[in-house]
């Protein structure tokens, strides 16, 4: 089945299961279970709490710092995905993170780039894949392979951007067919996207919400409740409703896009190599700096700073300024978490979460 979460029916089609019972485990549970390798961090859900009016209050001051400049960055996506595809295009966001993405793109295509264009969103996981049946439903529905545009939010260590390569490249394979791998974002901080609008550690407003900027739809899960044939799956947390932030968010980005649609002139791709440069070095500096043996206990830039913070078990939370706007929602769920903060001006991203090794718990 398809559903479009809270977002208008036209907007997105997510290829997930709804679960009605999920594998919840409270956070130090589930760190303990990934860590040890008991389990994989897909199996498994911590429920999700709907956000304090204190948190979205700095979500609304979020939108007001830095919604013009997401905007445009959507509108450069836009544009750049208009002279990469001829005919119609196919949107297919990364759930959740790059879902209210790929709905300000649908919502641009046409009045701006008068481009007809459809919008799925799809679970992929480390380690897993991206979900193989969702993408055999899409040129299912009538769609050609090659209208396709993978979109997510931004890029952290590059991890997603290789799964999905390596994902994609076995799918063709496996298919005969020839989908483009390439991985079309907001913020390239790790240099591993094919198109970026920018490779900058800005605090891109819907990285700091979960469920209720995203549709009110779960991060996806892959567990046994998942069968052969079913999509990924997700929980929707629709008792979240009153909270719920996404038809707001992005029809504000639309308008704000709109607006700056008649200067835009022409785009051009942004040049990821030393943003690559940049992540290789910081992440082996920060493992010797930090004594840590597992890259993926390391997670830069706001918008992964703010995933660990939310849903995993921190062990520090490094800033470049001590009372950047930016980081002011880091800076209330350390507080609230009683998470150590350390001020690093050297840091090249705003912010940088440690994930506690289980074997120092």
């Amino acid at each position: 089945m398809s559903f479009s979460g809270s977002y208008a029916s036209g907007d997105v089609r997510f290829l997930l299961t709804p679960l009605v019972l999920a594998d919840f485990v409270d956070i130090g549970e589930k760190e303990a279970l990934i860590q040890s390798g008991r389990r994989h961090y897909s199996e498994m859900l911590t429920p999700e709490r709907p956000p304090s009016q204190r948190y979205l209050a700095l979500f609304d001051q979020a939108c007001r710092d830095n919604g013009e400049r997401m905007a445009l960055d959507c509108l450069r996506l836009a544009s750049l995905i208009a002279a990469r595809r001829s005919g119609p295009v196919t949107l297919v966001s990364l759930a959740r993170g790059g879902t209210p993405v790929g709905v300000v793109l649908q919502r641009l295509l046409g009045p701006v780039f008068k481009r007809a264009s459809t919008h799925y969103s799809v679970s992929i996981v480390r380690d897993r894949g991206i979900d193989a049946n969702a993408l055999r439903h899409i040129p299912a529905q009538g769609h050609a392979p090659e209208s396709i545009v993978f979109v997510d939010g931004w890029t952290g260590k590059g991890v997603i951007a290789r799964e999905l390569a390596a994902s994609i490249a076995r799918f063709n394979r496996e298919h005969g067919v020839g989908l483009d791998a390439g991985l079309y974002v907001l913020s390239d901080l790790a240099g591993a996207a094919s198109v970026a609008a920018s490779c900058d550690d800005y605090l891109i407003p819907s990285s700091i919400l979960n469920a209720t900027v995203s549709g009110l739809v779960s991060r996806s899960v892959l567990s046994d409740a998942i069968g052969p044939a079913d999509f990924h799956g997700c929980v929707l947390y629709e008792a979240f409703a009153p909270q719920d932030r996404s038809r707001a968010f992005v029809d504000l980005l639309v308008k704000l896009a709109l607006a700056q649609a008649p200067s835009l002139g022409q785009v051009e791709a942004i040049d990821t190599r030393a943003a690559a440069a940049r992540s290789h070095a910081y992440i082996a500096g920060a493992m010797a700096r930090h004594a840590i043996g597992d890259v993926n206990l390391v997670k830069p830039g706001i918008g992964e700073a703010t995933r660990v913070l939310l849903r995993r078990v921190p062990r520090l939370l490094l800033l470049r300024q001590a009372q950047g706007a930016a980081t002011a929602h880091l800076r209330l769920l350390a507080e609230e978490k009683a998470v150590p903060v350390e001020i690093d001006p050297a840091l090249p991203y705003e912010a940088v979460s440690l994930i506690r090794s289980a074997s120092d718990a």
